[in-house]
C-alpha cells in the first residue's frame, strides 16, 4: 500500500497516510488528481480503478471516501475488507464515523 486518503463528497481531506517518503507538493497534487477521479464516479461504478501505475479502492461510507492506492499485484478484495475493518475501528472507537 502507497498512501490511505480520506475525504467528503465536497473534496475536503480529512485524513491522508503515506506509507512511502513522498515530498509534500507531490502529495497534495496525488491527493488532488485522485480525489477529482473518485468523486466524478458514478455510485454504480466498480470500486477498484486503475490510476496511473497503482490501483485505487476506494468505499463510501456516509459523506467520507476511504480509497488506498495499491500495488498492481495486490489483492482489491483484501484491500476492500481492510477499509471495511478500518471503518469498524473507527467507529468503535468514536461512536459514529
Amino acid at each position: 500500500m502507497r498512501f490511505m486518503p480520506l475525504f467528503s463528497r465536497q473534496g475536503k481531506l480529512r485524513l491522508q497516510k503515506w506509507y512511502l517518503a513522498t515530498a509534500d507538493k507531490d502529495k497534495k497534487k496525488m491527493v488532488r488528481e485522485l480525489m477529482q477521479v473518485v468523486l466524478a464516479r458514478k455510485p454504480k461504478m466498480c470500486s477498484f480503478l486503475e490510476w496511473r501505475d497503482l490501483k485505487v479502492v476506494y468505499k463510501r461510507y456516509a459523506s467520507l471516501y476511504f480509497c488506498c492506492a495499491i500495488e498492481g499485484q495486490d489483492n482489491e478484495l483484501i484491500t476492500l475488507e481492510l477499509i471495511h475493518r478500518y471503518v469498524e475501528l473507527l467507529d468503535k472507537y468514536f461512536g459514529s464515523v
